[in-house]
């Protein structure tokens, strides 16, 4: 494939198809919840089933904001976009494969101890690929200005991303006990951003 710049019409299949992957893996995220329902046994109540199982039932709710929010800022990227090269496909096939090993990370955390370092890791770890492939697309595109219909925001947005999900990561070995909850590090995104602005 050469680096040159493509069609309207092969970004709409790829931004169509990126939608479409993303779609699959945050529905593909229920699916142990549904099996733990399947578990219910006569003479169990709904409310002792979701007590047994409440870890995982907050391990959907952060892991579907985690997607979503990836995929928002997905699609703030791409509504700049007019074109694309190798390089954005090359890259974007990256951010789709983080997105869809999510899941799966999602539930070793589901079948695991709760401190298993190792599953915090690989799921920590995935989402730290998924920012910085991100990152990437938009650092392709920043050098690539003929690519885009309008300039990109604030440069330093996945990096602050990426930054979080790292110091996530490393803190979920240290500290496993707290595990998935340093995910919401991210949340100090638009502070850290804020005061990176003035300074």
């Amino acid at each position: 494939m050469t680096d040159q710049a493509r069609t309207d019409r092969g970004l709409d299949r790829l931004v169509n198809f990126s939608d479409a992957t993303v779609a699959i893996a945050i529905t593909l995220l229920i699916l142990p919840l549904v099996d733990i329902a399947s578990e219910l046994t006569s003479g169990e109540s709904a409310g002792d089933l979701l007590q047994a199982h409440w870890p995982s039932i907050v391990e959907f709710g952060i892991t579907f904001w985690l997607i979503s929010r990836f995929w928002i800022l997905h699609h703030q990227v791409f509504e700049h976009v007019r074109s694309y090269n190798a390089r954005v496909m090359q890259l974007n096939f990256v951010w789709l494969l983080s997105i869809v090993f999510l899941p799966f990370a999602a539930n070793l955390l589901n079948s695991g101890q709760n401190d298993d370092r190792i599953a915090h890791a690989v799921y920590l770890g995935t989402m730290v690929v998924t920012s910085l492939a991100l990152t990437g697309i938009e650092l392709v595109l920043r050098r690539n200005p003929e690519l885009l219909a309008t300039p990109l925001g604030d440069s330093a947005r996945g990096l602050i991303a990426a930054s979080l999900l790292a110091a996530a990561l490393i803190l979920s070995v240290v500290f496993p006990r707290i595990g998935l909850l340093w995910a919401l590090l991210l949340l100090l995104q638009g502070p850290v951003a804020r005061v990176l602005h003035r300074v």
